[in-house]
């Protein structure tokens, strides 16, 4: 099973931009539908972007669909989440998760994913 090590996270103001990465520790993303989740205190944990590595098919978030882009680098075996335009209500401790899903409806399940990264926090202020 690959193990997800997420970097990337920080503090940024209001409209502004961080980008999110994903490496693939002991295995590699071929097989697998690598997304990313956020968790904001006192809150459940939300859908925000995944990535179908074997096709490139993208599913988003309603929240951040138009601001955010996942995206792959075959080579390096990484993903990334680029956020642009940032609010105060994305901030959040972020978690890269990948799984081998037997179906492609259940990207926007936390449940459905058994492997994850150790999350990065991203901080927005106003």
């Amino acid at each position: 099973q690959v193990q997800p090590v997420e970097s990337g996270g920080g503090l940024v103001q209001a409209g502004g931009s961080l980008r999110l990465s994903c490496a693939a520790s002991g295995g590699t993303f071929g097989s697998y539908y690598v997304g990313w989740f956020r968790q904001a205190p006192g809150k459940e944990r939300e859908f925000v972007s995944t990535l179908r590595w074997s096709t490139g098919a993208t599913y988003y978030g309603d929240r951040v669909k138009g601001r955010f882009t996942i995206s792959r680098d075959n080579a390096k075996n990484m993903v990334y989440l680029q956020m642009n335009s940032l609010k105060p209500e994305d901030t959040a401790v972020y978690y890269c998760a990948a799984e081998r899903l037997a179906l492609s409806c259940g990207v926007y399940d936390s449940y459905e994913y058994n492997n994850w990264g150790q999350g990065t926090q991203v901080t927005v202020s106003s």
